[in-house]
């Protein structure tokens, strides 16, 4: 056999090895285990521009649920590196409006291929994963502190029972969301669905890297099905984008969700 043939079939091989590693999904991780306890309701408030009431009355109705935690967890595709899809699994962690922590772990043929543990406690962000670990980084700050009430929108009563939010109107269509940074405030774009009148997406400027000098990129997360969960939850699949990509750089399904539970402990730990 010539050598050109050999080399050619090896690729081929390897490739078809590569694409059935990537193609094999992980298991989900275990349900998070803790009692849920009921936090009651508030009646929605009044003065909300015209499509976030319609939004909050569709999903909630007259009363909107009191949420200090949730626990979602589920499977997902991402593009860490080369464009390349890789199938995922992850648990997002939040203490609602103040604090999250997000885990994932990149798998070949359902194994753990790369692990990352990033979040954002106590106003500092931190990561730690094999591109590199940081912590307390100005510009990381801004991005996980839009990515901690960008994710609120997956249990979205905190957006209108934290009183440090605030709404402004713009069209039928869209409103602002003003969101508490720091000493100030930021700002995202909430385009709501004509059709379903739930959220489409919410677009930020933010930064992607660390470092000084950076530019920030608009950001854009998209709610990509309607009501799927049972409770509080409104959008299973939700997508998130950088403009300059131009496409999704994951795309997360949660399968999994749990309100109101004790996670004091597991925000901070490194593994699930």
């Amino acid at each position: 056999m010539k050598p050109l043939v050999v080399v050619v079939l090896a690729l081929a091989g390897l490739s078809g090895l590569v694409w059935l590693g990537l193609s094999i999904k992980p298991a989900p991780f275990p349900h998070f285990s803790g009692a849920s306890v009921d936090r009651g309701t508030v009646p929605l408030p009044s003065g909300l521009p015209a499509p976030v009431e319609r939004f909050f009355r569709a999903v909630y109705g007259d009363q909107v649920p009191l949420i200090e935690t949730a626990v979602f967890s589920g499977r997902a595709t991402m593009r860490p590196f080369l464009n390349v899809p890789v199938p995922a699994r992850f648990v997002f962690v939040h203490n609602a409006g103040h604090d999250y922590r997000h885990y994932f772990e990149a798998t070949f043929f359902g194994l753990p291929l790369m692990k990352v543990n990033e979040g954002y406690l106590d106003g500092e962000s931190f990561f730690d994963g094999p591109m590199g670990s940081y912590r307390d980084d100005p510009s990381t700050n801004q991005a996980a502190n839009l990515a901690l009430w960008a994710e609120g929108a997956m249990f979205p009563a905190i957006l209108v029972t934290d009183p440090r939010v605030r709404w402004a109107p713009v069209d039928d269509e869209t409103a602002l969301l003003y969101v508490p940074f720091e000493e100030s405030e930021d700002t995202f774009v909430v385009r709501f669905s004509p059709q379903s009148g739930l959220i489409d997406t919410m677009e930020a400027m933010r930064y992607r890297d660390p470092g000084e000098g950076k530019a920030k990129i608009l950001w854009i997360t998209r709610n990509e099905t309607g009501p799927t969960m049972p409770d509080t939850m409104v959008s299973a699949v939700g997508s998130a984008t950088w403009l300059d990509q131009g496409r999704p750089w994951a795309t997360f399904t949660v399968e999994d969700a749990v309100y109101n539970v004790d996670v004091s402990e597991y925000i901070s730990q490194r593994g699930y």
